[in-house]
């Protein structure tokens, strides 16, 4: 089980549609497909989607952080030895997600190894779970329109908007559609990506008092220390660090500092090991959970549910599963199915996906 090479092999896949938020928009998935193959002759794979608006990293930065930093220092170890792994890959700053999808191939890698599923080694709870889907900006008929279109085609009940616009009634205004359309058959909650000012988010989550929200996620800028403290003091719904938290000790840092009383756990930027650390962190401090999306293709999507329903904590929720969908083409030999508003964890090795090569020559751009 020695692990002989990583490699790492960016590929461009277009939206159908460009995906708007507070802190960029997004027209094509850059992102990078990480292998790594053992002595055995077994490959696992993953997904590395940049985020530089959020993170720093860039689709050249991760192929050429992997091919001459990381892939050196993990070639020769064992798929066993993940916290040296862990340890090798610290001792380089940033790069979560280089990191992270090379964490979570060697993890399909060693299920495969071991002929298990990823999700039982980490946990196996559930087999399945649901699934919340992204709305971004747009205009409010548009948004419903949207949201009518997920729920009538794959059973989706639980939706995530976008907001952190000026005025704040750009988006008020879509949150109130969504309730009016739908009244109490579906579920919402708000995600700002740091958009608003503390005063802006607490008045804007005043005039959305009456629609039922689950949870505000991001809404101001993590560093604005102090007002986001009185924010959080402010509200009656969990409030859910995302960007500001992608390590335990930034979780730490945000919930004992009174910043946030929820977590997003995006496997995209702290893989399987730091995510059973950060999850296992939320369990002690009793915290909410949400699994989040990098707005990650059908491979970081694998990851997430695999991870998603190996605990009962995480799999509480509806995960944020659907990102793909967005997506006109992807890189798998059997494309992810979400049904009846549920995505199903694959019962085969490792992570129990096939990248189907013919796609892959396709879209990669080293050729």
């Amino acid at each position: 089980m020695k692990i002989t090479a990583v490699e790492s092999i960016p590929f461009a896949i277009p939206y159908n549609k460009p995906l708007r938020f507070a802190s960029g928009e997004v027209h094509t998935a850059e992102h990078v497909l990480v292998r790594v193959t053992t002595d055995d002759g077994v490959v696992g794979v993953a997904e590395a989607p940049p985020r530089p608006f959020t993170y720093g990293e860039t689709q050249r930065g991760i192929v050429a952080i992997i091919e001459t930093i990381f892939a050196p220092q993990v070639i020769g170890l064992s798929l066993l030895e993940r916290e040296q792994v862990r340890g090798r890959l610290a001792r380089t700053m940033g790069n979560p997600t280089a990191k992270s999808a090379i964490d979570m191939a060697i993890w399909d890698a060693l299920g495969k190894t071991l002929d298990l599923p990823v999700t039982e080694l980490l946990g196996g709870f559930t087999d399945r779970m649901r699934v919340s889907h992204m709305l971004g900006f747009d205009q409010p008929a548009a948004m419903v329109a949207e949201a009518e279109k997920i729920t009538d085609t794959y059973g989706i009940r639980t939706f995530k908007v976008k907001v952190g616009r000026r005025p704040a009634q750009l988006d008020t205004a879509v949150v109130r559609a969504l309730r009016e359309r739908f009244g109490d058959t579906i579920e919402l909650y708000v995600d700002g990506n740091r958009g608003w000012t503390a005063s802006e988010s607490a008045r804007a989550m005043r005039e959305m008092a009456d629609l039922d929200l689950l949870f505000a996620e991001e809404l101001n800028p993590a560093d604005d220390v102090l007002s986001r403290r009185w924010l959080v003091g402010q509200l009656d719904v969990p409030f859910i660090a995302d960007e500001s938290a992608p390590t335990p000790a930034d979780v730490t840092r945000e919930v004992l500092g009174g910043s946030a009383t929820a977590v997003s756990i995006k496997t995209a930027r702290t893989g399987f090991t730091d995510s059973r650390r950060v999850h296992h962190l939320a369990e002690g401090l009793g915290l909410e959970v949400v699994m989040g999306n990098q707005i990650d293709g059908q491979i970081g999507t694998a990851c997430a549910v695999a991870f998603g329903s190996a605990f009962e904590l995480t799999s509480r929720r509806a995960g944020e599963l659907s990102n793909f969908l967005d997506m006109s083409d992807d890189l798998l030999a059997t494309p992810l199915q979400i049904t009846g508003g549920e995505l199903a964890v694959s019962d085969r090795p490792g992570l129990g996906i096939e990248i189907d090569e013919e796609r892959l020559t396709r879209y990669r751009l080293d050729n």
